[in-house]
């Protein structure tokens, strides 16, 4: 489960600017809901307190009983590679590395040897459609093979928290519609929690709750 309770976050400065007030939601595995708002809204703020990539000013954030905002710095990185799963709307795959090897990096970084990586590997390409793409390299692919790429990676590991932050946004809108259905359906096969965060009310809609962003207040859509 992932509690947020009460966060608040303000720009630092001289005449700190409120980002996020009093934000709280508590989500379910198998959740997989849509976060919108304008751009410059904290979206991408809340995603990193969520990640524990930065800290509130108050408030805490708890995934499966575990205190996010009370862990030391290590701690949060462990927490990061084993147990979230991350897809950005830059795709951010190494190109030096084959698309079999991108998808295995996160399980590698978890000590996972290295034939039981490429495994899980090639079991999550071949969930997104990408089983005879495994030998190339990333700049022979085109975005949305980049991106079913990205989705491979961030679940391979199979994460309690999955979150994607405007993963469609580089994308044509069939890549997209191919894109978000592949999240949404492997996010339900492994039982995770998923966060879509984006500004587009078409990718909100393929998830099962909406919530808006707005003057740093978290609603229901």
């Amino acid at each position: 489960m992932l509690n947020l309770s009460h966060l608040h976050k303000s720009y630092p400065g001289p005449a700190p600017r409120p980002i996020l007030q009093d934000v709280s939601l508590e989500l379910a595995p198998g959740d997989y809901i849509a976060i919108i708002g304008e751009s410059g809204c904290g979206k991408s703020t809340l995603l990193n307190l969520i990640a524990g990539l930065d800290l509130p000013d108050s408030g805490t954030v708890t995934l499966h009983n575990r205190n996010v905002t009370d862990m030391d710095d290590d701690s949060r990185t462990r927490l990061r590679r084993r147990d979230i799963g991350f897809v950005f709307q830059a795709f951010l795959l190494l190109p030096y590395l084959t698309v079999l090897d991108n998808a295995a990096l996160t399980l590698k970084l978890n000590g996972v040897s290295h034939s039981d990586a490429q495994r899980k590997a090639h079991a999550a390409l071949s969930a997104v459609g990408l089983a005879a793409a495994i030998h190339r390299f990333p700049g022979t692919l085109s975005g949305g093979e980049s991106q079913r790429v990205a989705v491979a990676r961030a679940l391979a590991h199979e994460p309690k928290l999955v979150l994607a932050d405007e993963p469609t946004g580089n994308l044509d809108a069939e890549s997209a519609d191919i894109v978000l259905r592949l999240l949404r359906e492997r996010v339900k096969a492994q039982n995770s929690i998923g966060i879509l965060v984006t500004h587009s009310s078409t990718a909100a809609a393929t998830a099962d709750r909406i919530y808006r962003l707005h003057h740093g207040s978290l609603q229901a859509a």
